[in-house]
């Protein structure tokens, strides 16, 4: 039986790890789920499709938008209940309710060492957009910080209400966006938004979160201008930092494959590669 959920339960959100770890034994890689979204969904708005058998969980899709201009789905099948065209299914409601929205584009996002899940967006006519490296850091930042002075002047701090349009504004430039499409940032976002400030200037932007020990940051952007100049590096090893001091066991990030300078700053701190996964436009659904 298949649910269009607006907001999500307790009792949902409890069925929807447990199926998690159904597929993660099974398949031996880390799924984007996004657990700080799916906790604070909003109850107006269906977001997550789930699929029930006999009371139990088999399937589930989510739809994520973190810039404003793209939806993206990820979800689960449980092993035992695959090709029976519930996948297929979850994804024509997905794409009919993303049809509903003024999204740009929808991405499927699928690990890449899944075979039968690359196969599966490519035969409903998907196409590579990007792909991203999984990253993960065990322990406090290894890579030290040489110039003392900067990482003096490089503060973090929670973002208000004041702050919204130069974040938007900074991340639109940092990735991107088409002008007038940076991606609106909502007042929801506050608490989990630091910005970054080199000597009192808001320079760039990072979202933090935590879910139980597990941490993770998105998002992060340094104005072009002042790149290249080590605040990154600085910000980084300051938000790591913290949240190690705050108990978590692990932060995760993401980055674009292409963005080699990205990659080997995160790894020069400590980060770890975990999975590379693919995002798919889907151009049309083929059912």
């Amino acid at each position: 039986m298949l649910e269009r959920s607006s907001g999500l339960s307790p009792a949902s959100l409890l069925a929807i790890e447990e199926l998690e770890l159904r597929c993660i034994s099974v398949d031996g890689r880390r799924l984007k789920l996004e657990w700080n979204t799916l906790k604070s969904r909003p109850a107006d708005q269906v977001n997550d499709l789930l699929w029930w058998e006999d009371s139990v969980l088999v399937a589930f899709v989510g739809i994520y938008c973190f810039d404003g201009r793209n939806a993206e789905l990820s979800g689960m099948v449980d092993p035992a209940f695959r090709r029976r065209g519930i996948a297929t299914a979850l994804l024509a409601e997905a794409l009919q309710e993303c049809s509903r929205r003024t999204y740009a584009n929808v991405l499927l996002v699928v690990p890449r060492q899944a075979e039968a899940s690359t196969s599966f967006a490519r035969a409903r006519a998907g196409t590579l957009d990007h792909s991203e490296h999984a990253l993960r850091m065990i322990s406090a930042p290894t890579g030290a910080v040489s110039d003392s002075k900067l990482y003096d002047q490089v503060n973090l701090r929670a973002a208000n209400r004041d702050d919204l349009p130069a974040v938007a504004r900074i991340t639109g430039e940092a990735f991107g966006y088409p002008l007038g499409e940076s991606g609106p940032v909502g007042t929801e976002d506050l608490e989990r938004i630091r910005v970054i400030e080199q000597s009192g200037e808001l320079v760039g932007s990072m979202r933090v979160g935590r879910i139980d020990d597990s941490g993770s940051v998105h998002g992060f952007a340094i104005t072009p201008a002042r790149q290249g100049q080590g605040i990154g590096r600085c910000a980084l090893h300051r938000a790591c930092s913290e949240m190690f001091a705050d108990g978590v066991s692990s932060v995760g990030l993401e980055v674009a494959t292409e963005n080699e300078h990205a990659l080997g700053l995160y790894t020069s701190l400590g980060f770890e590669p975990v999975t590379t996964e693919d995002y798919f436009t889907l151009t049309k659904l083929r059912s």
